[in-house]
């Protein structure tokens, strides 16, 4: 029968201070049991030769060399999460190219374009409702007797609206929403934010967006008609905003450097301008960095 051998007590404290130590006592002796001497001869000698050899920068990740980068990305105030921003609104130009734009030039060549002009128009139209609610909770009484006059005008004589006389009388087309309202009694812009398939908005905005939905007279519209026929009216009504646009497009793509930041910047300029009605306050923290 096979006897087991017991350690000695002394040599676990020995193989753990060798650890501890860094291998201090194979400093003594060599690999190939030189002395240490020699070991200190043969390493001046590699040095040397490794002295002539061009040294190089250490490059990487602060966690391997624990140097913090050269810089640090900034992104303004206006667009903190700009990286983000930046894929969507690669997506929604995926979604443009591929299905937005090709149905825009499609109804386009279809439709005449007195045609065209009436499906604006009664679009327009019915757009006058909640700019004039928007005009009443900005405590603006006289747009919001042009705007409520614009429909009943457009509604009755203008065929409903397909044709605009209110303008030709002289009765102003505004332009009002839930995010301006919200604008008017102070509620901050916020960063800038692209949302999928709907493009170019602000947190402010993002939220008024959901009240403008409710009130659209075609959302509403839907509900009270065959099911079929809103989202066909619906369609066609992003339709013909997106095929006016196609009159812009081209001097928007040679005009811009970078499109993402162009369309930013004209964006909140726009929006700024609309909240307080032409005559914005000069903002300089816009133009600050973090």
């Amino acid at each position: 029968m096979a006897r087991s051998v017991k350690p000695s007590p002394l040599l676990l404290p020995l193989l753990l201070g060798s650890l501890l130590n860094g291998g201090a006592m194979a400093e003594d002796t060599t690999a190939d049991g030189s002395a240490p001497a020699e070991k200190n001869a043969s390493t001046a000698k590699t040095a040397s030769v490794d002295d002539n050899r061009p040294t190089e920068a250490i490059e990487g990740p602060v966690f391997k060399n624990a140097a913090p980068p050269a810089t640090y990305p900034t992104y303004s105030k206006k667009d903190p999460w700009e990286p983000v921003n930046r894929k969507i609104f690669s997506f929604n130009e995926s979604v443009d190219d591929y299905v937005m734009r090709p149905v825009a030039r499609g109804y386009r060549w279809i439709m005449p374009d007195p045609l065209e002009t009436a499906v604006g128009n009664v679009f327009a139209n019915l757009g006058d409702i909640p700019i004039t609610l928007n005009n009443l909770l900005q405590l603006k009484f006289s747009n919001a007797l042009t705007s409520s006059t614009r429909f009943v005008v457009n509604s009755t004589l203008g065929l409903a609206g397909i044709v605009d006389l209110a303008s030709g009388i002289g009765l102003e087309k505004h332009n009002e929403d839930f995010g301006q309202t919200l604008g008017h009694y102070g509620v901050a812009s916020g960063p800038y934010v692209v949302l999928p398939f709907l493009g170019p908005s602000s947190t402010r905005d993002a939220g008024g967006r959901v009240i403008d939905t409710v009130t659209d007279p075609v959302f509403v519209g839907s509900f009270f008609v065959a099911p079929f026929i809103g989202p066909i009216v619906g369609s066609t009504k992003v339709t013909d905003a997106r095929a006016d646009l196609l009159k812009s497009e081209k001097t928007l793509e040679e005009a811009s450097l970078d499109k993402y930041e162009f369309i930013r910047d004209a964006y909140l300029q726009r929006r700024q301008n609309l909240v307080y009605d032409g005559n914005p306050p000069k903002d300089t923290e816009d133009e600050e960095e973090i």
